[in-house]
């Protein structure tokens, strides 16, 4: 039988001189059964479906940020120039006591303080929290696209109902919010569990990260998006419009997407092929600038990654180590430099976007980590390692309101300066920790005899 011309997990434990062989083992190939190109690709398609599906729902996700300022009234519960502390930078000329933005007749506004407010910001959170192990799961035994899919339609369809929610209070908007999470933590894990099955070992990073990174490239036209419809529409308006468009892709998403090669009525033989026998069959079970930048490197990175593992210069646990201690470290150094950028909005505004920029470079790193060191529980290993990440999305808000309450420099520079600690920390433990090795817990018990003889098939980290 004629052997792919590319990559394949090797699944033996010696060569023919003895010595170990590579976890990426270059095979012989056939002049006319080379690897399928990945344009127009049934798992290039599924990459491009993806990363619309993410834009989607991190657009649903941080619409109400912005939605907030217009739904409220601007005039409640402003903070006195007199208070202690004080503003410490001036006010612009441009302001005139109210930052509610111009809303058309008959649009309704809320009363909602700050402390409400930011309830409802975090709502989405507490619900985000609670699907992250299990819907990884889930779509491990039961296949990834129902859950992704479902996910994106579930919060479309949800946001659809916002209006009504506010108007019926906050209590019911919290709600609503925490259900919309609910739904979306899914969709992550969910995403894992099919590139288990879908991505060749060699093409993880760069498919992986482009259908990722539709989250940033949804949040960096999701926010100048809904502040123009909110002034040309009313804020309702951007609800039930971003909310259509959720429930729009899903529909396209269950029409063209299989959750294995196998099941898809439209992939090539040659693809089918190419895609098993390069997993292995038994693995298959297995504020907008800064966003722009950040889908940008996390694509770039993907691509970088997977020729450096192509051309065997690094080992799969350097790669990820590299990309993971870039990601955080170089971030961390600009979120310190946002703190004492002082009184300088263009300071801070370009050193936020260098420092989500530099982060999109750990797309290739530990992002990804979980489908290498288990490819078989890809899906529940992302949901706990999100269910961890996402719990500053709850405690945040709060910690910068206690930091921030005097609304002075200081305050805001322990935001930051807390911010990348954090991340340096996670960078440290990361490199001291972390490896791309297939884990013996993860391998079922006949390869584990195996797995001992894969330890050193690379140059040493």
């Amino acid at each position: 039988m004629a052997l792919q011309n590319g990559y394949s997990i090797d699944s033996s434990p010696l060569d023919e001189s003895g010595d170990t062989t590579p976890l990426l083992k270059k095979e012989v190939v056939d002049v006319d059964d080379s690897v399928p190109p990945q344009c127009c690709s049934a798992r290039c398609n599924l990459a491009i479906m993806m990363f619309f599906g993410f834009s989607v729902v991190y657009g649903l996700r941080v619409n109400l940020s912005v939605a907030m300022v217009a739904m409220v009234n601007g005039t409640k519960s402003q903070p006195s120039l007199n208070s202690s502390g004080g503003h410490e930078c001036p006010v612009s000329s441009h302001g005139n006591g109210s930052q509610t933005p111009d809303q058309p007749d008959g649009i309704p506004l809320y009363l909602w303080d700050s402390l409400t407010q930011g309830l409802l910001l975090g709502a989405f959170f507490f619900g985000y929290l609670v699907t992250q192990i299990p819907g990884g799961y889930l779509a491990g035994h039961f296949g990834g696209s129902i859950f992704l899919g479902g996910g994106v339609l579930g919060t479309a369809a949800l946001s659809l109902l916002t209006p009504l929610a506010a108007q019926l209070g906050p209590y019911w908007l919290f709600g609503l919010r925490a259900l919309e999470g609910f739904g979306e933590g899914v969709t992550f894990p969910a995403m894992m569990a099919m590139w288990a099955r879908w991505a060749p070992p060699l093409e993880r990073s760069r498919l992986m990260t482009l259908s990722g990174s539709g989250a940033n490239f949804g949040a960096f036209v999701a926010l100048p998006l809904t502040g123009f419809i909110c002034h040309s529409l009313g804020w309702p308006a951007v609800f039930y419009m971003f909310g259509g468009a959720g429930c729009i892709w899903a529909v396209f998403w269950f029409i063209l997407v299989s959750d294995q090669p196998g099941t898809h009525p439209r992939i090539s033989t040659r693809e089918k092929d190419y895609i098993i026998n390069s997993i292995g069959k038994g693995n298959a079970f297995l504020s907008a600038l800064p966003y722009l930048g950040g889908w940008a490197f996390s694509v770039i990175s993907g691509v970088v990654a997977d020729s450096l593992l192509e051309k065997e210069l690094l080992s799969v646990t350097a790669v990820r180590k590299i990309f993971t201690i870039t990601g955080l470290l170089l971030p961390a150094a600009f979120l310190v430099a946002v703190g004492y950028s002082g009184c300088s909005g263009v300071l801070a505004v370009t050193f936020l976007t260098l420092s989500s920029t530099a982060g999109g470079t750990s797309a290739a790193g530990v992002f990804i980590n979980q489908i290498d060191i288990a490819p078989r529980y890809a899906g529940v290993l992302l949901g706990i390692t999100n269910t961890f990440g996402t719990i500053p999305g709850v405690v945040a808000p709060i910690i910068t309101g206690y930091l921030t309450k005097d609304q002075s420099l200081a305050g805001w520079r322990s935001v930051f300066c807390l911010s990348a600690g954090i991340s340096a920390v996670g960078a440290f433990i990361f490199t001291l920790f972390g490896s791309g090795e297939v884990q013996k817990w993860a391998l079922v018990e006949v390869d584990q005899e195996q797995a001992e003889t894969k330890r050193d098939r690379f140059i040493p980290t």
